[in-house]
């Protein structure tokens, strides 16, 4: 039987994992991307709050005794590898990226909302208020990826459509 405190550590431990993997995917994304300057902008300055993010995490995990897990890090890492290897080869690269950005931001909002009420069902303030300093981040950037598809889409079909004009990224 696994006590609040328990679960609250594993999904700290998964959602370390999952910082991880947006870190990796997002710094991929932020590096090819040529002809769409915006979302390259708004990719960067999610990848910062990333970075914060994961610190913050790292400093819940410390705290209550525990540490990221290696395996779940590492496994995150290469699905994000995968991730970044595979859009290189797609000719919509730029639009599968911002749909699966999109669907990412919103497995992070699902993913703190659950980390809010473990840690307050274990009584931990500091990692609820942590996780209500992340999940905003989370929900503006799958916000703007929403707000900004149709635009983006109408960007790339422009540029794919325009002869001699590169439009995947």
């Amino acid at each position: 039987m696994a006590t609040a405190q328990d679960n609250l550590l594993d999904w700290l431990r998964d959602a370390h994992a999952m910082e991880q993997q947006a870190e990796k995917m997002l710094s991929s994304q932020a590096e090819r991307l040529e002809h769409y300057p915006d979302l390259r902008i708004r990719i960067e300055q999610h990848l910062e709050e990333t970075h914060q993010q994961r610190a913050l995490l790292e400093s819940c995990l410390q705290r209550l005794g525990s540490s990221p897990s290696t395996i779940k890090d590492i496994s995150a890492k290469l699905m994000a590898f995968g991730q970044a290897v595979s859009g290189m080869a797609m000719s919509d690269e730029v639009v599968k990226g911002a749909m699966s950005g999109y669907v990412f931001e919103n497995m992070e909002i699902a993913s703190y909302t659950v980390l809010i009420e473990a840690a307050k069902a274990a009584g931990d303030i500091e990692t609820q208020r942590a996780c209500e300093t992340i999940l905003p981040q989370e929900i503006a950037m799958a916000d703007w990826l929403r707000e900004h598809l149709p635009e983006l889409t109408r960007a790339f079909l422009a540029r794919s459509a325009a002869p001699d004009t590169e439009a995947k990224r």
